[in-house]
């Protein structure tokens, strides 16, 4: 593929998954979580648990200054906010912010929601002054290139200070086809091509809570390990640890296979 086409490749992913991200993300998430009355509820019963992994990397978030990349319908902010964190998202979708603005009312918190493009926000939001900067779950394959999402990472940051990046593992999206839905037989097979960069048309993550009507497609480009930390590094990141995980949910649904990883790297 020409420079040319990656560049117009990249610009159409580009506008492809804003607009479907920006198509009923509030019902979708009422759909899924309940009304933020409900959704905070959940929330204020154990804001530790729905960090789940990250907490660890994080380490004591009270005082701490945490911006969350894509940060979606603002629950992790809203869990960093109890536990005493200033947390901010980062995010374009006017349906995310109106959920999340929502829940932080409904939890008795404050959080800041930037509505922008993560990778080009405004001067002013480059203070870097952050503690934590984290991106988690489902967020490294709406880009086309990882180093502009790195780097407005990397600029957020205070020296020393670290960036955690978590999500779904390239054996098992990029390279494993699974099949059925319980340990007994769920069955998986080596269908996909681990070094394969081209794009992937796709559902979006939560079409099943839109109506049939109004389902988008998204282009996603599936990145390997190897990709993910050398863009890291060639921002300036230090790689403190890279964690790969199975599946938090059941010890035995896909044992032996890798689901997730985390990354935590220093400024």
């Amino acid at each position: 593929m020409s420079e040319f086409e990656k560049e117009k490749a990249s610009e159409v992913c580009k506008q492809e998954n804003e607009e479907a991200w920006n198509q009923l993300t509030y019902e979708a998430w009422i759909n899924k979580f309940g009304t933020s009355d409900k959704a905070a509820e959940r929330i204020r019963q154990n804001s530790e648990k729905v960090l789940s992994v990250l907490l660890p990397k994080f380490g004591d978030v009270n005082g701490k200054k945490i911006a969350n990349l894509m940060g979606s319908n603002g629950t992790k902010a809203v869990a960093l906010a109890m536990l005493g964190a200033e947390a901010v998202v980062m995010d374009f979708s006017e349906g995310n912010r109106r959920y999340a603005m929502e829940l932080a009312e409904s939890a008795g918190v404050s959080i800041r929601y930037v509505l922008e493009n993560v990778v080009e926000l405004p001067e002013e939001e480059l203070t870097g002054d952050y503690d934590i900067v984290f991106a988690e779950i489902g967020i490294l394959h709406y880009f086309t290139d990882l180093h502009p999402l790195f780097q407005t990472a990397f600029r957020l940051l205070k020296k020393d200070g670290f960036f955690v990046l978590r999500d779904f593992h390239p054996v098992s999206n990029k390279l494993i086809t699974s099949r059925g839905t319980t340990a007994k037989i769920r069955k998986h097979k080596v269908t996909g091509d681990y070094f394969n960069t081209e794009l992937v048309e796709s559902e979006i993550s939560f079409a099943k809570y839109m109506p049939d009507s109004e389902t988008r497609k998204v282009y996603l480009r599936k990145w390997n390990l190897g990709e993910i930390i050398t863009a890291m590094a060639q921002v300036g990141f230090h790689i403190e640890g890279l964690d790969e995980e199975p599946n938090m949910s059941c010890e035995q649904f896909d044992k032996g296979i890798p689901k997730t990883f985390t990354i935590k790297a220093r400024k």
